[in-house]
């Protein structure tokens, strides 16, 4: 009875020494993390353990996604370069990372592990297996941050993910610029380090430089459309908002995570990527047009941001569909009050919106593209998991920030 006291009083500090002697984004195995209850999501291996407790669950894959940053943000910042003559450089790349990386919903980074479980068997699921794939969900992570970061000075936001845009601290401003090179320089280093022996590297590395420069251009077209202090609403055509967001959002934010994660899976087959796409392309078109609404109608308590499309002259879906109904008179108030900072004009803007029953379409919208998507689902995942398509709809529709 004294030996069984002793085991369980020291089982805390039995998971504290394997968790302390943990190599992190190494290719040997990962300890098995406990804990004290069961836990909802996804697990590593298959949810189960061959502890001798039932009660006792591997962490859940939000909790091991978690639990990777810190180990993340140490390699790069302390065991990745060495110089001591870098080490300023290095403490404001940690600084850069643990401010603009967190924080956010996590979906892009999540949905690599996420669609992985529903491409591969349980047993294909190991343990490196699993850590890679949380490490490529973390380089999605970055990239996102990398884009916000330079994102939200072009655009002269306020507020990010509930908290001052970074180049809105103190000390910061136009330094910026460089700061999200930074966050972009470390994808490279991680895929490097830990994905370099695997067959799919180089898939890996043009789909990341890809989609980049497909967001790129994507960006160009949304600041050419709508330049600083020229407000020309007839620029504001569905055909360009479509493209807009294919390319500046889309893809990157879709596409990337299972397309990374079939990759991962040893999925090469073209036909199969591009019926992915197809589905993929069509469910972010509608996550920007919500994104939009919720910019002008989301709770900035809850989305964690102040919406500014109206104030930057943004070629949103609520502009553009209100152009396509408005009478002339109601358009020529638009052009009187869009992309004006002061607070009569935008409230005049947002009061047509609401005369012209924008909220009604807009869940009409949502209602008919959920339902479009369902049928492309049918149509072109014909040799994919349909819930590889269907978890991500989850998430995003009917969502509030």
């Amino acid at each position: 009875m004294r030996r069984l006291l002793s085991l369980v009083i020291n089982v805390p500090k039995t998971i504290r020494t394997m968790w302390r002697n943990a190599s992190s984004f190494t290719c040997k195995p990962t300890p098995v993390l406990l804990c004290t209850s069961s836990l909802q999501g996804d697990h590593i291996f298959n949810g189960t353990t061959t502890h001798s407790s039932k009660k006792k669950a591997l962490l859940s894959d939000p909790q091991l996604f978690d639990a990777q940053f810190d180990e993340l943000v140490t390699e790069l910042s302390e065991g990745d370069i060495t110089d001591p003559a870098l080490a300023d450089a290095l403490n404001r790349l940690r600084e850069v990372l643990v401010y603009n990386s967190p924080g956010g919903k996590r979906n892009r980074g999540l949905s690599v592990i996420a669609s992985l479980r529903e491409l591969l068997p349980p047993a294909q699921l190991t343990e490196d297996t699993v850590r890679r794939a949380l490490l490529v969900g973390w380089c999605i992570e970055l990239l996102q941050a990398f884009f916000l970061v330079a994102d939200d000075m072009m655009d002269g936001s306020v507020t990010r993910r509930g908290q001052p845009c970074w180049y809105k601290k103190n000390g910061i401003g136009m330094d910026a610029i460089n700061d999200s090179f930074l966050l972009e320089g470390s994808i490279y280093r991680l895929l490097r380090r830990h994905c370099r022996d695997q067959p799919y590297y180089v898939h890996l590395l043009e789909l990341f430089t890809e989609t980049t420069f497909q967001t790129e251009l994507g960006q160009a077209l949304d600041l050419m459309t709508a330049p600083p202090g020229q407000i020309d609403l007839s620029r504001f055509t569905m055909e360009r908002y479509k493209a807009i967001v294919k390319y500046k959002t889309a893809f990157y934010s879709f596409y990337l995570p299972v397309a990374a994660a079939m990759h991962i899976a040893g999925i090469e087959s073209e036909e199969e990527l591009n019926n992915a796409k197809l589905i993929l392309l069509e469910m972010g078109e509608f996550f920007q047009i919500q994104d939009d609404y919720l910019d002008c109608y989301g709770d900035p308590a809850v989305t964690g941001k102040i919406g500014t499309d109206i104030q930057d002259n943004k070629c949103s879906w609520l502009v553009v569909k209100a152009l396509e109904t408005m009478t002339a008179e109601q358009r020529a108030e638009l052009e009187a009050c869009y992309a004006r900072h002061d607070d009569a004009s935008v409230e005049k803007v947002k009061a047509l919106y609401d005369t012209l029953q924008m909220p009604t379409l807009y869940q009409k919208y949502e209602d008919e593209s959920y339902q479009r998507l369902q049928k492309l689902i049918a149509c072109h995942a014909k040799n994919l998991p349909h819930s590889v398509f269907l978890n991500f709809a989850k998430k995003i529709y009917k969502r509030n920030k």
